[in-house]
C-alpha cells in the first residue's frame, strides 16, 4: 500500500484545515458511507468548490493507498462533537473507503493503524470509532443490528498485525503460537512417504508444524540405517 501525503491547503474554504495546533492521543475510525468513492476522490473533494461542508479529516484509505490530507498534529473537523470537543482536537481521523475490494481496503486500514498505533508506543486502548465521540453510528459498515462486532473484528485485526509487524519479540511469540497449532500432514510430507498416517501407523495423523518436520528427521534416519544395515522388513 502507498502512503501519500498531499495536504489540502490552509486557505481552503469552510475553515476544513484550520491549522489548529494538535497534540493527539487517539486515532478515530470512520468509514466514508460513499459506496463508490475511492481515496483520490475523497481527497478531491475537500477542496472541491461544490463542497459546502466544513467536515474534513487526516487521512483516507482504500484498496490501493493511503492519502493524508491534513498534517497528523493538526486538528481536522472529523468526529462531530464541536470545536472544542475532545475527538476534533485530540484524535486523528481516519476515513476507510467503501469501494472496491473491501477486505482488501480493511486489511489496508488495520496495517495503516497497527504502524500508526507502534510508532506512538500506544496500544488498541487508544482506538476510537466515530460513535464514540457523537453517537453517530460511524464506522457504518462496522456495525450489524445493534452491534459492533465489524469493529471488535477490526480491533482484533490491528492486534494481530501489531504482533506479526511490531516488536521482533511480539512476533517471535505470534510465530511460535501459530508453530503449536496441530495441523494436517503437510504435502510435502505426504509426498516423501506416502501418507500422513504412515499406513495406519499414526492414529491421530494432526502434529505441530515442528512435530511433521521432527518425524520427517527421524523417518529419514531411518531409512538410512536400515539400507546401511542392509535390513528390509
Amino acid at each position: 500500500m502507498n502512503y501519500i501525503v498531499d495536504h489540502i491547503p490552509k486557505a481552503t474554504p469552510h475553515d476544513r484545515r484550520p491549522g489548529i495546533p494538535m497534540s493527539p492521543k487517539y486515532i478515530t475510525i470512520h468509514n466514508t458511507a460513499n459506496p463508490s468513492s475511492s481515496a483520490r476522490n475523497e481527497r478531491s473533494w475537500l477542496t472541491n468548490r461544490a463542497n459546502d461542508r466544513q467536515a474534513s479529516y487526516h487521512i483516507v484509505v482504500d484498496e490501493r493507498e493511503a492519502i493524508e490530507c491534513i498534517p497528523l498534529d493538526e486538528v481536522a473537523w472529523h468526529a462531530g462533537d464541536g470545536r472544542s470537543g475532545p475527538g476534533n482536537r485530540t484524535s486523528i481521523g481516519i476515513e476507510i473507503c467503501e469501494s472496491g475490494d473491501y477486505a482488501k481496503t480493511l486489511d489496508n486500514a488495520a496495517a495503516l493503524v497497527a504502524r500508526m498505533l507502534a510508532e506512538r508506543g500506544w496500544g488498541v486502548d487508544r482506538l476510537r470509532r466515530h460513535f464514540d465521540w457523537s453517537g453517530k453510528i460511524c464506522p457504518r459498515l462496522m456495525y450489524d443490528g445493534g452491534r459492533w462486532a465489524g469493529w471488535t473484528a477490526f480491533v482484533n485485526m490491528v492486534k494481530y498485525k501489531m504482533k506479526q509487524d511490531g516488536d521482533p519479540m511480539e512476533k517471535r511469540i505470534a510465530e511460535l503460537e501459530q508453530q503449536l497449532e496441530r495441523v494436517e500432514a503437510p504435502a510435502w510430507f505426504v509426498a516423501e512417504f506416502g501418507s500422513g498416517d504412515l499406513g495406519g501407523l499414526i492414529h491421530d495423523p494432526r502434529l505441530t508444524v515442528e512435530g511433521w518436520r521432527t518425524l520427517a528427521i527421524g523417518l529419514r534416519a531411518q531409512k538410512k540405517w536400515r539400507e546401511d544395515h542392509h535390513y528390509f522388513s
